[in-house]
């Protein structure tokens, strides 16, 4: 890259008030060595504690730090989108706020910039202290995404990623809602690259995606790039459907026989049975008409309550060339 040309880094914040001068002061030094022109904007995604504060207290001592405060919390996915869409750098650098995206790796991704790549993917190698469980869960979650999905997602991907500008521009043009920016990010195309990085134990706090968060972004990830549970769903009640009719004739001939047994076993399996596929393909229906019901909705994705520094974003067109 080019030291004339400015380095947008963003960084949503959830409750990371112990973290942003910690990060700040990292991100300084890394930035200074490099030797160029930059500007880093925190998302606090309604954070409950002092972060916004601290993000202000920041920006009073460094004109080129700026962020803004969602009047409540909208989400990681949608603090990314504000960060790009109020990004003016040539290129575009996306991390979290704990710490455990090192900003040490960035001159690793500007450097595959340079080779030529639009968008710089990275791959996380766990933490000593990373659990057990989640590690399962990732692994599985992606292998799934593999099986259901034509889109390709890297394993133990990551929202840590350098984008050129030409690539911001065009992922701005996204109209969903519902979102999965590592998804969209690979269906977009262009060159891409990844680089791996040690993640770091959390600096402080804690996680902010439980259990309930991760189920969500899986349903969101896989809805958003497969239509696949739909037809799994369809083969799924076909084949209890020709069960059911192969049960059906047994019965009958056993009828003709005089061999029918009276009984509620058999009778109460079949019923679990069809009901529990019967619920599970409705839930999975569910799910993609709860997508549209929020896409036809057309509610803005977030609301600011409060601003320091930055200037207001550019209105972007519906066609990208």
């Amino acid at each position: 890259m080019d030291d004339k040309e400015l380095l947008s880094i963003i960084i949503p914040c959830l409750n990371e008030e112990s973290n942003i001068q910690p990060m700040y002061q990292r991100l300084h030094a890394v930035l200074a060595a490099m030797g160029c022109d930059y500007e880093i904007i925190f998302i606090d995604d309604g954070s409950r504690d002092g972060t916004f504060e601290r993000i202000s207290a920041v920006h009073a001592l460094d004109p080129k730090v700026g962020g803004i405060s969602f009047s409540r919390n909208f989400g990681h996915q949608a603090a990314l989108l504000a960060g790009l869409q109020y990004a003016r750098g040539a290129l575009v650098i996306t991390m979290d706020g704990d710490l455990q995206h090192p900003p040490e790796a960035i001159p690793l991704l500007a450097e595959k910039f340079r080779e030529g790549y639009d968008i710089v993917n990275t791959r996380r190698i766990d933490h000593q202290e990373t659990g057990a469980f989640k590690k399962l869960s990732s692994g599985l979650f992606y292998r799934l995404m593999s099986y259901l999905s034509d889109t390709r997602v890297e394993p133990s991907g990551a929202d840590f990623r350098l984008m050129g500008r030409k690539a911001v521009d065009a992922f701005l043009h996204f109209p969903e809602r519902s979102r999965f920016t590592r998804g969209l990010v690979s269906w977009m195309g262009f060159r891409q690259a990844v680089v791996e990085y040690q993640a770091a134990a959390r600096a402080s706090g804690h996680t902010k995606y439980t259990l309930s968060r991760m189920a969500r972004l899986a349903l969101d990830a896989i809805t958003s790039f497969s239509s696949r549970p739909l037809r799994i769903s369809f083969y799924t009640g076909l084949l209890v459907s020709l069960l059911g009719m192969a049960y059906g004739l047994y019965i009958f001939f056993s009828f003709l026989s005089g061999k029918t047994i009276q009984g509620w076993a058999s009778l109460m399996l079949t019923l679990l049975i069809i009901g529990g596929v019967v619920l599970i393909n409705l839930g999975i229906v569910g799910e993609y008409i709860a997508r549209i019901f929020n896409e036809v909705k057309g509610r803005p994705l977030y609301f600011i309550k409060a601003q320091a520094g930055l200037e207001p974003p550019q209105e972007k067109t519906n066609t990208h060339e």
